[in-house]
């Protein structure tokens, strides 16, 4: 984690709200930062938190760093935003997995959405360096927190559908809290981690402890 610096400076956020400088109302702005943000997402995932800076964004996207910063005060500012359209994402892909599908069987359905998060979250190493190292600290968890509420709904409907195949102890809110949080650190520890375990394998088996941690264990 980056400690403080000694002063803001154009690509560091004074501790101040971290967002967009203005919303874009008309096409022209909002395809500006469509390609702001496209930049951002490229200049991450090949430098990483670290390496981005508001020139390098700037010269990805085509813009001389004045016009960036008509839209955008510091680099944090742009970097929680990518984050935050890269979170939407992975909950749009989650939500199109999971609906409609309940009835499905749990192995089959539980493989096929942990399948989706993979797939969503194996991105350049940097930029899934960049989401889950800084993006809590610049907006204090809150997209963190966001993203989690909303798959932590869709996991506890599907178990409300499933209740008398569940374990009686565990109430179904408790169980789809810890559900999402091991899912989610375990996906990110695999890619980050890359150890020497196929991920066929990595599925298989996280499917198994997934359900193994909620049906009734048989008599």
């Amino acid at each position: 984690m980056p400690r403080s610096s000694p002063g803001p400076g154009p690509d560091r956020a004074p501790r101040t709200r971290v967002g967009p400088r203005r919303t874009p109302r008309q096409e022209r702005s909002r395809a500006t930062v469509r390609r702001i943000l496209e930049a951002g997402e490229r200049v991450l995932a090949e430098h990483g938190y670290e390496g981005a800076s508001t020139s390098r964004i700037a010269t990805a996207a085509g813009l001389s760093p004045g016009s960036l910063y008509q839209y955008f005060p510091h680099k944090d500012a742009i970097v929680s935003a990518v984050l935050q359209r890269y979170s939407d994402q992975l909950v749009t892909g989650i939500t199109a997995q999971m609906t409609g599908q309940f009835e499905q069987p749990a192995p089959v359905l539980v493989r096929a959405t942990l399948a989706t998060l993979l797939d969503g979250l194996d991105v350049e190493p940097p930029f899934l360096r960049a989401a889950v190292e800084h993006g809590p600290r610049l907006d204090e968890g809150r997209a963190l927190r966001v993203f989690e509420d909303r798959i932590g709904e869709l996991v506890l409907a599907y178990l409300t559908t499933r209740r008398e195949e569940l374990r009686p102890d565990v109430p179904l809110h408790e169980a789809a809290w810890m559900l999402v949080r091991t899912v989610e650190h375990l996906t990110v520890r695999y890619l980050l981690d890359r150890p020497p375990i196929p991920r066929d394998r990595f599925l298989a088996e996280l499917t198994e402890l997934t359900l193994n941690y909620v049906r009734t264990a048989p008599k």
